[in-house]
């Protein structure tokens, strides 16, 4: 499909993939994988979508459909799956084009720009999310455009959620409290009481640790990043009581269909910083410097 793009979310995996974090980018390279436009053209066999029809492109690009992962609707864990704005060509442009199997169709009552931060802050965080969908008490690791998306998922659910943020950052944790966390505070800091599951948005390996010993005999600790610098050692006793640790990795369509319908319904209000495409090198390093809190989108 040939899509005019419209809107694109930047996130925090385009800067790891512009820094050369992440291994086997094709360059050159468009990047941009939170995509909202309108199909302009599609190819034989797409019966799908029309022509300027809404849609929205996700991180997964594509797979190859017939391992036992793709199977098994795994498909974000395919050893031949690619990836947008990282071996696709994404959507810091006018134009992109897409394999029609993994673009949906968005919910109305969402503008361009607001739609844009769900398809990878909102999708790959709700899969981080269903893990501890069950829990009471959930600490959010990393205050940006992922948690600020969640928490109103959990505030709808009527859950309590703890909201941890860089040293210092007391924007962050009144953005927090106003998005109705229960408590917001720094990183290091011990939580008021124990949480039953943290999710760490933040790409910051020391914080696995310091979520172990915040959480309960039996709770859950989950990586919602694709990078995450080293993890230092621990005594085994902050992980022994059945602690766990688990990663997320990417996302499926399956959390698309049931995500983007739940987003609607709450609905979800994302908070967007709109930046002009020839700005898109200021925004990234405005993220990376942390200087707006929510999401950061290109609006053309």
């Amino acid at each position: 499909m040939l899509i005019k793009v419209s809107a694109c979310g930047i996130c925090r995996t385009d800067l790891h993939v512009v820094d050369g974090d992440l291994p086997n980018a094709k360059l050159p390279l468009v990047p941009g994988h939170q995509i909202v436009g309108y199909v302009q053209h599609v190819g034989e066999g797409v019966s799908r979508f029309l022509p300027q029809q809404r849609v929205g492109v996700p991180w997964l690009g594509g797979s190859c459909g017939t391992c036992e992962f793709c199977k098994h609707g795994n498909e974000n864990l395919c050893d031949d799956a690619v990836y947008t704005g990282y071996q696709i060509n994404g959507g810091f442009a006018e134009y992109v084009v897409a394999d029609a199997d993994f673009v949906f169709t968005l919910p109305e009552g969402f503008s361009d720009e607001q739609a844009a931060p769900l398809l990878c802050a909102g999708l790959i965080g709700y899969r981080a999310y269903r893990l501890a969908a069950d829990e009471h008490c959930i600490g959010f690791y990393g205050f940006g455009a992922a948690a600020h998306i969640l928490i109103q998922v959990a505030h709808y659910r009527q859950q309590q959620v703890f909201a941890f943020t860089r040293e210092g950052d007391l924007e962050a944790q009144e953005f927090a409290l106003q998005l109705g966390a229960d408590w917001a505070g720094a990183s290091m800091q011990a939580p008021p009481h124990t949480l039953d599951a943290a999710i760490i948005f933040a790409p910051v390996g020391e914080l696995v640790p310091i979520a172990l010993k915040a959480v309960r005999k039996g709770g859950k600790v989950i990586c919602a990043g694709i990078h995450m610098s080293d993890i230092p050692s621990f005594p085994y006793s902050w992980l022994w009581g059945e602690r766990s640790i688990h990663s997320i990795a990417n996302l499926t369509r399956k959390d698309a269909e049931e995500f983007l319908p739940l987003a609607a319904e709450i609905p979800i209000h994302t908070q967007v910083n709109c930046y002009s495409l020839d700005q898109v090198n200021q925004a990234l390093d405005d993220l990376r410097q942390g200087r707006f809190v929510g999401a950061a989108v290109i609006k053309l």
